[in-house]
């Protein structure tokens, strides 16, 4: 019987989207355990035995100092180390809207040279709707077995992927753009990009939130019969490589 790999959700005061990320980490067979910031440091070593890292998606600290920016500061703090050695041993990990911009605020997306940045929307205003995404991506370990794009919701005022035009043509030559916005691009990300992945292709960034559409119920016209493809492909994705 194949094991349920256990998946660690890091949270900070102000994030709101662990029960909905756990939630998708069950249906794809993941085991979630929530840990709060509080918990990362006074335990650093729980995350040890993680098979799966997830940062959530919310308002961390109420992104009192910039999306992402105190979370990543704590992180890397009490965990730091930790994360790199899960990195290192090809863990999966996925930041998703909130934990997207913390990995970029930690260096780790898409590398430590800080050489990309989430800034303000394009409109300059906050924006939720559903997206269309397409994977792209051959070295992240979450997309490239994706064949089929997928529909989800949005929900940011900082999801602009910013990066000067030789980064941009570096993250493209090397395969680490993972997922593009389809039919329009919500926050004018540079090269229509939703998530990202970093040299080794185990740490994925996104904007969107695959998490709520693991279910077809979830989609707002599921009552008229209109559902997409799930979000649920993608963490199906990060348990079975986390397990094989």
């Amino acid at each position: 019987m194949t094991r349920s790999p256990i998946a660690a959700v890091l949270c900070a005061p102000g994030t709101n989207r662990d029960s909905d990320v756990s939630f998708a980490l069950r249906q794809a067979g993941a085991t979630p355990i929530t840990y709060l910031m509080s918990d990362l440091v006074t335990q650093p070593s729980c995350i040890d035995e993680a098979d799966i890292i997830v940062i959530a998606g919310g308002f961390s600290y109420a992104d009192a100092l910039g999306a992402g920016r105190l979370f990543a500061v704590e992180l890397e703090d009490s965990i730091g180390d930790r994360m790199a050695a899960a990195i290192a041993e090809r863990r999966p990990v996925i930041g998703i809207c909130n934990g997207f911009q913390t990995l970029v605020r930690m260096g780790i997306l898409p590398g430590a040279d800080h050489v990309v940045a989430l800034g303000h929307n394009q409109a300059g205003v906050f924006d939720c709707r559903w997206v269309e995404l397409e994977p792209l991506s051959q070295k992240c370990i979450w997309t490239r077995n994706l064949t089929e794009n997928m529909k989800c919701p949005i929900a940011h005022g900082e999801g602009r992927l910013t990066a000067d035009d030789s980064t941009w043509a570096s993250l493209v030559e090397a395969d680490q753009v993972a997922l593009r916005y389809v039919d329009g691009n919500p926050n004018g990300s540079i090269g229509d990009a939703a998530g990202i992945c970093d040299a080794s292709g185990v740490v994925l960034g996104l904007m969107p939130h695959p998490e709520n559409h693991v279910v077809p119920r979830q989609h707002p016209q599921f009552h008229r019969g209109i559902t997409g493809n799930l979000g649920l492909s993608l963490f199906r994705e990060g348990v079975n490589f986390a397990i094989n």
